[in-house]
């Protein structure tokens, strides 16, 4: 029997089940009748049937490791190789935050993941008075190239991947990582990670931005064509949705404004004389894992399969590894309530699970306390241990893509991505992302989801497990307090620098990336002298600064 044929009788079928059988269920038991949707409004009903047909089979699903990837990027997935258990961490000083990785490092996490607190991100030193109250509390403080050298004191470098979460000021924080190394004989060449330098999400989901969006672009672009031909195995990008779903985005918006960033990035490069396969296949993505289960699952595959698209077709890109999306996943800090916080590890269970089932490449598990505080070291251990009965004991790494085939999967794939490429549309009509970002279309596309979902926990349609239903007196976790000295300290160490360094060397790198910069020139060598020679964070920022300007937002 031909596919047509195929089709047209199990269609009959499906219309002889739901007539017979589904309807006179459903009319004794009208309670079961209402839609279902997922987060992102798509309809479930009661059953999904097949949807592809052989050739549909090889276009859309294909095979794992092979083009259009939607099965994953490696043949073997984690038979061969379990994901990157990365958990991330940083808080007040280096030594603190460095005694952590080292408790995650002995406890079988294999791979750093570094946060700096928001006076680091955004491009200001801690003796700043607008930092006053904020040093060492969203992350560690990186002020030089000492703190640096602190924070990875006994870690080798060269053997162990680190991700660091920073976007505005990821040229500097990847100089002065870079300067730590080869202080210690370690080649750039050697070092594997990801910086995260994905800034135009930061313009509509999180602030921590400093400069335009076009001057922005250009620094990202620097450290593209710098880590292309210096750090091969560096991973120079981590487009991130995970921050837009944090402020709100449902799971399609994730996938479509990610992807209209990440395509805005290649399109930037390949303008500045780079070619696509020379630093496309070092681009890494970061996405979110909320509690809709399959809708997570679906998100990830319909994501790897639109970009393996773009990348081949809109960007004539011949190496496969160019179109390969690798990501890491961090669990929904959003979905986290402070009301009965253990309830927190099943949420962050089932999430961690859609990742896995996703095809991640590496993972974060929140920690049950973090609506209350940073975590402690009895959550953080928690938290690790549950991605390690994921992957030891679940059995869910025996089999490659063991999802694969679902019928609702494959459903919600196709619609994830359907909706996707709508938003990618008008992005494209309405100019491309700039502008989509000064014209405020994408952050009020997020608030609206934001408001919409705040609405439906208010009312009740959405559950809330302990916050709208179930809801009970609890007692509060002990919570990780930052000590008030932290900042005094910090201060005291980075005038110490100040007073001991070369002034003249300061001046004379200052200068350097001033005519750099001015030149139109790539920034990040002379950042990386900077570092060395003790430029503050701060003042490299604000030397970008004069060049640059700064971005202030326009709301009509």
């Amino acid at each position: 029997m031909d596919d047509k044929k195929q089709a047209e009788e199990l269609a009959s079928q499906i219309e002889r089940w739901e007539k017979q059988i589904l309807e006179p269920h459903l009319s004794k038991h009208p309670e079961s009748k209402p839609q279902r949707k997922t987060s992102s409004g798509i309809e479930i009903s009661t059953v999904h049937f097949p949807r592809l047909s052989q050739s549909d089979y090889l276009r859309k699903l294909g095979f794992p490791g092979e083009y259009p990837f939607t099965r994953g990027v490696y043949p073997n997935m984690y038979r061969g190789r379990l994901w990157t258990f990365r958990q991330y961490a940083g808080y007040g000083t280096c030594e603190a935050t460095n005694r952590r990785f080292k408790y995650l490092l002995d406890r079988g996490q294999t791979g750093l993941s570094v946060a700096f607190d928001l006076p680091t991100q955004m491009g200001y030193d801690s003796d700043h008075p607008i930092c006053l109250g904020e040093v060492g509390r969203a992350g560690v403080a990186i002020d030089t190239i000492d703190d640096m050298e602190r924070l990875f004191e006994g870690i080798p470098l060269d053997r162990v991947s680190t991700s660091m979460t920073i976007n505005s000021t990821a040229c500097v924080i990847l100089a002065m990582f870079i300067g730590v190394a080869e202080n210690r004989g370690i080649s750039r060449r050697n070092l594997s990670g990801t910086v995260q330098n994905d800034v135009l999400k930061e313009y509509v989901a999180r602030g921590t931005y400093i400069f335009p969006p076009k001057a922005s672009l250009k620094i990202t672009t620097d450290i593209f064509s710098f880590c292309s031909k210096e750090m091969p195995r560096w991973n120079t990008i981590s487009v991130s949705g995970y921050h837009i779903r944090e402020a709100g985005a449902t799971a399609v918006q994730e996938v479509a404004f990610t992807l209209a960033n990440a395509t805005t990035y290649v399109e930037h490069a390949i303008e500045a004389g780079l070619d696509v396969d020379e630093f496309a296949p070092r681009i890494s993505f970061f996405f979110n894992a909320h509690n809709n289960f399959f809708e997570e699952i679906a998100k990830f595959r319909a994501a790897r399969r639109m970009w393996a698209e773009t990348v081949r077709k809109r960007f004539g890109a011949k190496n496969e590894r160019s179109c390969m999306m690798r990501f890491h996943t961090q669990t929904g800090g959003s979905t986290l309530t402070a009301q009965q916080p253990l309830n927190n590890i099943i949420r962050v269970t089932l999430q961690a699970l859609a990742a896995v089932l996703g095809g991640t490449q590496s993972l974060h598990t929140n920690s049950f306390d973090e609506a209350l505080s940073l975590p402690t070291e009895e959550a953080v251990r928690v938290a690790l241990r549950t991605q390690q009965i994921i992957a030891y004991e679940s059995g869910v790494t025996d089999s490659v893509d063991p999802v694969g085939g679902s019928y609702l999967i494959e459903y919600l794939t196709d619609q994830i991505e359907e909706k996707a490429k709508e938003y990618l549309e008008k992005i494209e009509k309405m100019g491309g992302v700039i502008t989509a970002i000064e014209n405020g279309f994408i952050k009020d596309e997020i608030e609206k989801s934001a408001y919409a979902y705040q609405k439906q926990v208010e009312s009740g349609e959405t559950t809330v497990v302990g916050v709208n239903r179930f809801a009970e007196e609890y007692e509060q976790p002990r919570i990780l307090k930052i000590d008030e000295a932290v900042e005094k300290e910090q201060k005291q160490r980075l005038a110490m620098v100040k007073t001991q360094r070369s002034h003249r060397m300061v001046e004379k790198s200052l200068k350097e990336i001033r005519e750099a910069a001015l030149a139109g020139g790539n920034i990040i060598e002379p950042i990386i002298s900077a570092a060395r020679n003790r430029v503050t964070l701060g003042e490299i920022c604000a030397t970008l600064r004069e060049i640059y300007g700064t971005f202030s937002e326009v709301r009509t």
